[in-house]
């Protein structure tokens, strides 16, 4: 879906006005955002377009992570895909389930005292957070049937507990 669209079909459930003045911009330009940019003047950049911009000129993530906790949610990359045939379905399953019992051994050990710190809850929230990121790229190599790019990641990520 194209960002025009998005806000043209939020602008619909509450109202083109209502959007217009609670951010006290033109009812015009609102409009314009609903309009997809052309060349002939229609549309106008609109927010969405703007943020995805200032995310690819600072190169900074940070802006949609904060959006996301804005929205009660929470960002999580998904990894880079190159399909491939001749998949591995099982040592990528069984990665799931051992991160997923990672993450519960860290959670009953920060909660063996009955509560749980802010530098637990930080740890919990790492694991959590990667668990999230592995799991997606677990599903999206289903989509496209390929397993290689997880395999990498996991011979990265044991290199680099083997040196410290």
């Amino acid at each position: 879906m194209q960002s025009h669209e998005i806000i043209k079909n939020a602008c619909d459930r509450c109202g083109p006005k209502e959007v217009a003045a609670q951010l006290g911009v033109s009812l015009s330009l609102v409009y314009k955002w609903t309009e997809p940019c052309t060349e002939t003047g229609s549309g106008s950049r609109n927010p969405l377009d703007r943020v995805v911009e200032l995310m690819r000129c600072t190169k900074d993530v940070e802006l949609i992570r904060w959006l996301c906790e804005q929205a009660g949610g929470y960002f999580v990359r998904n990894p880079p895909s190159s399909c491939k045939q001749g998949f591995e379905v099982m040592p990528a399953t069984s990665e799931i389930v051992k991160q997923f019992g990672g993450l519960l051994g860290e959670i009953s050990r920060a909660a063996s005292d009955n509560r749980i710190t802010n530098d637990e809850s930080q740890q919990i929230r790492h694991i959590w957070d990667a668990l999230k990121s592995y799991t997606e790229g677990f599903v999206t190599c289903c989509e496209e049937g390929d397993f290689e790019p997880i395999r990498k990641a996991d011979k990265s990520k044991e290199e680099v507990r083997n040196t410290k």
